[in-house]
């Protein structure tokens, strides 16, 4: 589908056909999740695929009723110890040369933010929490928008028993929980939502 189609034509969808999911439209989802940006690259987003129905079953108890009659449910969670490898992400980045265009012309601003402190004061666990959800929502827009390309429908569903997941499907205290996306083909086509205008959303221009 055309791009603009695409964000147009997507909806949350509650209500999904029975018809299996191609494994091969499953990994191009998650594909397009991996391809999202993030801090220094740190890739913190990390992903669960649930097709069993009995652990859909399980899944129950812990979130909204249909989010268990989806074909497949993406658990997206946040590898919280992926920070401890920023610097070694931020070398990688600029040993390939991402940087070359402006790294050397940008360097002593850098140098100067770096030595009135505000790194010290940006980094922190709260900012580093903060950054981790960031980087998993930028994933799972990503992956709502590769959903409807393949034909299939989607909702990004927040509200979750997070622990409780994370226990059923088995992860350590590495992860954190953000949200569940339920996928499958829509079994009904919602109407276009209201949305605010260009000008009630756009404060203003400087």
């Amino acid at each position: 589908m055309d791009f603009n189609e695409v964000i147009k034509a997507r909806r949350s969808i509650r209500k999904f056909k029975a018809q299996p999911v191609p494994d091969k439209y499953i990994q191009e989802i998650i594909e397009a999740g991996r391809l999202a940006p993030s801090v220094s690259n740190i890739q913190s987003t990390r992903y669960v695929v649930i097709k069993s129905s009995e652990v859909k079953k399980k899944l129950n108890e812990y979130t909204v009723p249909f989010v268990k009659d989806a074909p497949v449910v993406i658990v997206c969670c946040a590898y919280k110890k992926a920070w401890l490898e920023q610097e070694e992400k931020f070398l990688e980045l600029k040993n390939i040369g991402a940087f070359k265009d402006f790294y050397q012309e940008t360097k002593q601003q850098m140098d100067n933010f770096e030595k009135d402190g505000k790194v010290e004061r940006m980094a922190n666990p709260e900012i580093d929490k903060y950054y981790t959800w960031q980087h998993a929502a930028i994933a799972i827009d990503h992956m709502t928008l590769k959903a409807v390309d393949l034909g299939l429908g989607s909702c990004w569903v927040g509200f979750v028993d997070r622990e409780k997941v994370r226990e059923l499907v088995n992860l350590n205290e590495d992860y954190e929980v953000i949200a569940l996306l339920p996928i499958g083909y829509p079994s009904y086509n919602p109407l276009p939502r209201p949305r605010l205008s260009i000008k009630d959303i756009l404060l203003k221009e400087l």
